[in-house]
C-alpha cells in the first residue's frame, strides 16, 4: 500500500499532467481518480478543495522552475547558453498529446482562477521574466546580446514569444515547431 505522502504526490503528478493538457477548469477530481484507480474521497482526503490542490500544484511548478533558473544560473554559462538552455527546458514540456507548460496552460483559464492559484501564477511569469531580464543584461553587458530596448522590455517580449510559440506548436500539434520560431528570436538577440 502507497504511503499518504506518496499518494499526494501521485495526485499531484496525475493533476500536472491534466490541466497542462486541458486547463485547471476541464479537470475534475473523477478525472484524476480514474488514472489513479482511486475513489473522489481520496483525493479530498489530501486536497478537500480544488482550489487548494490547484494552488498546491502551481506553487510546486513554479519551485521546481526556479530550481531549474537557479541551476542554469550556477552553470558559469554563457548568457546565450543560458537562454538556449532555457528555450530547451520549455520545449521538453511540449508534448504530441497537447501538453504545454502548466502555467501556460492556467493563463487561459486565469480569470476564472481561485485567487491564490492566479498568484501563483503571476509569481511564475515574475519569475521568469526576473531571470531573463539578469541574463540579457549580462549578455548586453558582455556583448553577446544586442537588442535597442531595454533589458526587462527585452525579457517581456521573449517571455511573449516563448509563451506564444507554445500555444501554437499546441494548436498546431507541431512540437518541433516551438524550437524553430524560439531560434529565430535568440539568433536575433545575438550580436554579429
Amino acid at each position: 500500500m502507497p504511503s499518504l505522502s506518496n499518494t499526494r504526490t501521485h495526485i499531484l503528478d496525475v493533476a500536472q499532467g491534466l490541466m497542462q493538457q486541458c486547463g485547471f477548469n476541464a479537470v475534475s477530481y473523477a478525472d484524476i481518480g480514474k488514472q489513479l484507480g482511486i475513489r473522489n474521497a481520496s483525493i479530498h482526503h489530501h486536497f478537500p478543495s480544488k482550489a487548494e490542490l490547484g494552488t498546491e500544484l502551481t506553487r510546486r511548478y513554479r519551485e521546481r522552475v526556479k530550481e531549474v533558473l537557479l541551476t542554469l544560473s550556477a552553470a558559469e554559462l554563457s548568457p546565450v547558453s543560458m537562454l538556449e538552455q532555457y528555450v530547451a527546458a520549455y520545449h521538453a514540456v511540449i508534448h504530441g498529446d497537447g501538453r504545454i507548460c502548466l502555467c501556460t496552460a492556467l493563463a487561459g483559464d486565469y480569470g476564472t482562477l481561485p485567487a491564490d492559484m492566479q498568484r501563483e501564477v503571476q509569481s511564475f511569469f515574475a519569475l521568469n521574466e526576473r531571470w531573463l531580464t539578469d541574463v540579457l543584461r549580462q549578455g548586453q553587458t558582455s556583448g553577446h546580446f544586442r537588442f535597442s530596448e531595454s533589458p526587462r522590455d527585452t525579457a517581456l517580449e521573449l517571455l511573449a514569444t516563448l509563451e506564444g510559440a507554445m500555444l501554437l506548436a499546441r494548436v498546431r500539434q507541431e512540437p518541433p515547431l516551438f524550437f524553430q520560431m524560439m531560434d529565430r528570436s535568440l539568433r536575433g538577440l545575438q550580436a554579429t
